[in-house]
């Protein structure tokens, strides 16, 4: 017995990561819990939304599902990891050795498959935003491979650390217990990741940016062929929780060849008439571009900046933000959530579907976006954009 308690020392000391003591570890345990269920929660109700609503089944919800799907997974197994500590069986004793490694094993698979997910998403936004039509219909075509890319590459390097390195306690879960394999493993290839992201992001936000500034100097009595834009035919896709225009507006967007504009119904009985689509929606659009990279980048900055020191100072990080640093990691689903969630389609369709219109007000009409490759985006007053193919 008193030769297992050295070795439990002796492992703590190693493991920079663990608490010095059981009340910390307790601490630790019901924090890490509670932001599990916060992530489950936020990672369920994208799942949920896909199920219900037809609207957020577009092409680039198809992979926000992906992503909810294992921040949901990945969730559920730091609280399943969390109730083991709870319950008094703890994570570093022997006899949890087989358990350590399955949630070891799941722990990397999914943390490593959210990074995956992400960087796939941006990059298709990009691809089809950005008007690169042969490659935007090539993955658009190809979702079974899309999909293969984070199952089959995150499996390959949690099995790689299970066999390799092995995983052990790490306080909450159990995890590479050495923070420089960590930090190479995990943390360098997630910020070379951030910085792609953050550049496809960055390229994007100059292109709707330049759309804004071309739509602000449109003179609404003047010919709309004085008007070139760069925007992307699925632009308005992404920005799906705003409106554009009045119920009666009709945006067509083609290519980036071709003019963007807003044509109008003139009720006066004599055709159309041009008007400049409203530019508050792409400076919104344009924001809402560049804060993916951004978020991303500040979940993981205080679990980076824990693994740096504690690999160079091999001390241990005080407790309180130690603590921090593992609910960052935990709280990706819920934050996915707000960023892919809320900020698009699924707040729009719930809202929707818990609203009703008083009987003597008539049915909105209907905006539909008509748009290259038969990408047609209907919205109404109070619903957000829906792209069959995006």
């Amino acid at each position: 017995m008193v030769h297992i308690d050295v070795d439990q020392r002796l492992f703590a000391r190693i493991t920079l990561s663990v608490p010095s003591n059981t009340q910390e570890v307790r601490t630790l345990n019901q924090v890490i819990l509670a932001v599990s269920v916060l992530s489950i929660v936020g990672a369920g109700w994208i799942i949920l939304s896909f199920c219900l609503f037809k609207q957020v089944r577009t092409f680039r919800h198809q992979l926000i599902l992906g992503l909810a799907m294992s921040d949901f997974w990945m969730a559920v197994n730091f609280l399943s990891s969390c109730a083991v500590n709870l319950a008094g069986h703890p994570l570093g004793d022997p006899s949890q050795k087989k358990f350590c490694s399955f949630n070891g094993f799941m722990t990397q698979l999914f943390v490593v498959q959210t990074d995956y997910w992400v960087l796939l998403i941006a990059i298709s936004t990009y691809l089809i935003l950005a008007n690169h039509k042969y490659s935007s219909t090539w993955i658009q075509n190809h979702k079974i491979i899309l999909w293969l890319v984070p199952w089959g590459l995150s499996s390959l390097w949690a099995a790689l650390g299970l066999a390799l390195a092995d995983y052990g306690d790490i306080g909450a879960w159990c995890w590479f217990t050495s923070d420089k394999v960590r930090l190479l493993v995990n943390f360098i290839p997630r910020w070379l990741i951030i910085i792609i992201i953050l550049a496809l992001y960055a390229r994007l936000y100059r292109i709707i940016y330049n759309a804004h500034s071309r739509f602000v100097s449109f003179d609404d009595g003047g010919s709309p062929n004085a008007l070139e834009s760069h925007i992307s035919p699925e632009t308005g896709s992404v920005a799906s929780t705003h409106r554009i225009g009045r119920p009666s507006d009709t945006l067509n967007i083609t290519s980036k060849d071709t003019i963007p504009d807003i044509e109008q119904d003139n009720s006066t009985g004599n055709g159309r008439t041009h008007t400049r689509l409203p530019s508050p929606v792409l400076k919104r659009l344009a924001r809402q571009m560049m804060m993916y990279p951004l978020v991303y980048m500040l979940i993981w900055a205080i679990p980076t900046t824990i693994r740096i020191y504690q690999s160079v100072s091999g001390r241990a990080a005080p407790f309180g933000i130690a603590t921090v640093d593992k609910a960052c990691i935990v709280i990706q689903g819920f934050a996915d959530a707000i960023i892919y969630g809320v900020n698009e389609t699924s707040l729009s369709a719930w809202r929707d579907r818990f609203s009703k219109l008083p009987p003597a007000v008539p049915a909105p009409e209907i905006m539909a976006v008509n748009i290259e490759h038969e990408i047609k985006d209907e919205r109404t007053l109070d619903s957000l954009s829906h792209v069959n193919s995006l």
